[in-house]
C-alpha cells in the first residue's frame, strides 16, 4: 500500500490547489483556536478549490451540532476531533455522512492506552505529540518508537501520523511506522498559516518516494 498525504492548516485557496496538484488526498482547515483559524467563508473557498480531495475540518470545543452546521455550510466532508469528544458524538457525525478522525495526543507511554477507545466510531485515529497548553502538535515530532507502538496497537485500523514532520523526516517516519496517512502543517510553512508551495511539493515527493510498502 502507499501512504496518503494530508496538508492541514490551509488558509488560502491557492494553497489548496497547490496541495492537490502535489498529490494530497486530504486537506485540512482549522476551526479550533490558533494562528490558522479560518472563517466558514474561507473554508468554502478552499473546498471549491479542492477538487477530489477530502477537506477535513479541525475542531475542538465545538458540539456535534455546531460541527454539522459548519460542515453543512462549507461542504467539508470530514471532522478531525481534538479534545474530549465521546464515541456518541463521533457516531452522530458519521451517521450524518462525515468522515471522522479521532485524535490521540501522546506525551507518556500511558497515553497509548487511549488508543483503544479512540478506535470506536472513528474512520481513522490521528496520533500526535501532546504539548502542554497547545491543542495541536506544535510542530514537534512524536518519538518514532512511540509511534511504532501506536501503530501496533491500532493494527487493523487506519492511523494518521502527525507532528513535526517535514520533507527531511517524513520518509523515515513512513518506513518505520507505516501509517496509512501522514499529516503536515508547520512543516510546509514559512510562517504560521502561510504555506510554502515549494515545501509542499518537496514534502509530497518525499512521501511518495517512501510510501510503497506491504
Amino acid at each position: 500500500m502507499a501512504a496518503k498525504l494530508k496538508i492541514c492548516g490551509l488558509m488560502r485557496p491557492e494553497e489548496a490547489e497547490s496541495a492537490v496538484r502535489a498529490g494530497a488526498a486530504y486537506l485540512g482547515v482549522v476551526f479550533a483556536e490558533g494562528p490558522r483559524t479560518v472563517t466558514p467563508d474561507v473554508a468554502c473557498e478552499i473546498v471549491d478549490r479542492a477538487g477530489d480531495a477530502t477537506v477535513m475540518g479541525v475542531f475542538t470545543g465545538h458540539s456535534a451540532t455546531q460541527i454539522l452546521q459548519i460542515c453543512g455550510r462549507t461542504g467539508l466532508r470530514g471532522a478531525q476531533l481534538h479534545g474530549t469528544y465521546s464515541p456518541a458524538s463521533a457516531a452522530r457525525l458519521r451517521d450524518a455522512g462525515l468522515l471522522v478522525w479521532r485524535v490521540v495526543r501522546i506525551a507518556a507511554p500511558e497515553d497509548l492506552d487511549l488508543l483503544a477507545e479512540a478506535v470506536h466510531q472513528s474512520d481513522a485515529v490521528l496520533v500526535e505529540p501532546r504539548v502542554p497548553h497547545v491543542q495541536g502538535g506544535a510542530g514537534l515530532p512524536l518519538d518514532l518508537a512511540v509511534a511504532r507502538e501506536a501503530r501496533s496497537r491500532l493494527s487493523g485500523h487506519p492511523m494518521v501520523l502527525a507532528g513535526g514532520l517535514n520533507a527531511d523526516t517524513v520518509g523515515e517516519a513512513i518506513v518505520l511506522v507505516r501509517p496509512e496517512i501522514v499529516d503536515v502543517s508547520s512543516g510546509v510553512e514559512n510562517l504560521p498559516g502561510i504555506k510554502d508551495l515549494d515545501k509542499i511539493a518537496r514534502f509530497a515527493e518525499a512521501v511518495f518516494a517512501h510510501s510503497s510498502y506491504t
